[in-house]
């Protein structure tokens, strides 16, 4: 990722372009969707789209944010006395309630709805037209000495159409169609930089998105995995399905959902804490379960109560058998490329001489604040 725009654009753009000012686009954000508007800018561009509105800019950004707020509840703007602050968000929850749409929907399939529930999506869509389109130039206008008038929007589209012929040329300058239909016309000299440069340029604003969602999500692991659809969800678990194998062949374990004893044919590995928050594939947080139940279960979270001391009597099980046996602690071992990366757990949980009361209270001390992140998020509780 490229966090200074302006050490990779090409010198012989600075003879023409304005790239400090450009490079200001992200300053200073008051809501995440000036990110999402550039990055919006910036992929219709590189399809060669000149003309736009507004109407289409939003669409995009929807579209783009869709993923982060469904799949893993991403707040990108937080939440203030427990309403979401971003508009951009509040459209993408909208959307999602009205068509059902899976959280990786393809963007065509997200258009798609958009135009289905335009009308019910009219007042998110034209909030998001309040400021940003015009406050995005704002470091561009730094090389005029005259004053702004930011409330007065008709006044601002001639400004922006003035400053872009006398002083400086502007990335886009504004039509005077009413509403979600005004038109945006990108600068051909600019589409020509950001189109050999769109690389460099989506990194760099994929950078500055981060830094702003993590801030404003404190609590949520891997953010920088939660921001599109991976193509694999980089879930590393043989190691740990071969040592679950192992403890089965000396052990009977009962589910921690349905308190039946798991068949050693039928069964899969998942997690506690879902994979969709902590993004990882910790031992800690993996447990065998009945193949029947992981569907119903999905991104959910169980109940705390009964579920994490039925959860933690397993865990404890896996302990003292990876003690026990020298062949389940070489598999225990194999899992420490891929699945024992927590220096919490290697230094204390897994280490020799545990109690089972000593184990359970270093599991849930350190579980359940990841738990309790994942509530305040919004993941759902899984109603079994």
């Amino acid at each position: 990722m490229q966090n200074d725009i302006t050490d990779v654009i090409n010198s012989e753009y600075y003879n023409k372009l304005d790239i400090e000012g450009f490079s200001n686009m992200m300053k200073n954000p008051s809501y995440c969707y000036k990110f999402y508007w550039l990055e919006a800018i910036v992929n219709l561009i590189s399809e060669d789209i000149r003309y736009t509105t507004f109407n289409d800019i939003i669409d995009e950004m929807i579209a783009n944010a869709w993923y982060s707020v469904v799949e893993f509840h991403i707040h990108l703007s937080g939440i203030v006395e427990g309403e979401v602050r971003d508009g951009l968000e509040r459209a993408v929850i909208k959307l999602a309630e009205l068509s059902h749409l899976s959280s990786n929907a393809s963007k065509v399939e997200i258009k798609n709805a958009i135009k289905e529930y335009d009308n019910d999506l009219k007042q998110e869509k034209k909030q998001l037209t309040n400021m940003v389109p015009y406050r995005a130039l704002a470091g561009f206008f730094v090389k005029s000495d005259q004053g702004v008038n930011w409330e007065n929007l008709t006044k601002l589209v001639s400004y922006i159409e003035y400053f872009d012929k006398s002083i400086s040329i502007l990335p886009y300058i504004l039509g005077t169609s009413p509403g979600l239909k005004k038109e945006v016309i990108f600068s051909r000299d600019w589409m020509n930089m950001i189109q050999d440069n769109t690389v460099e340029i989506l990194g760099w604003i994929q950078f500055e998105k981060i830094k702003w969602l993590q801030n404003n999500n404190p609590d949520v692991p891997g953010l920088v995995y939660k921001l599109e659809p991976l193509n694999e969800k980089m879930r590393k678990l043989g190691n740990v399905r071969k040592l679950w194998d192992a403890i089965l062949d000396t052990n009977s374990i009962n589910d921690v959902f349905t308190g039946d004893i798991i068949d050693k044919n039928s069964f899969d590995v998942d997690h506690f804490v879902p994979w969709s928050f902590v993004m990882n594939d910790e031992l800690w947080n993996l447990m065998p379960m009945d193949s029947s139940l992981n569907s119903s279960k999905s991104n959910k979270l169980p109940k705390w109560d009964p579920f994490f001391e039925r959860f933690a009597s397993n865990q404890f099980l896996m302990y003292q058998k990876k003690n026990e046996y020298e062949s389940i602690h070489k598999l225990f071992e194999k899992c420490y490329r891929d699945n024992l990366h927590s220096i919490w757990a290697n230094q204390e949980l897994y280490r020799p001489g545990n109690t089972q009361v000593e184990f359970y209270n270093i599991l849930e001390k350190n579980m359940r604040p990841v738990y309790d992140s994942a509530r305040r998020q919004g993941y759902q509780l899984w109603d079994i």
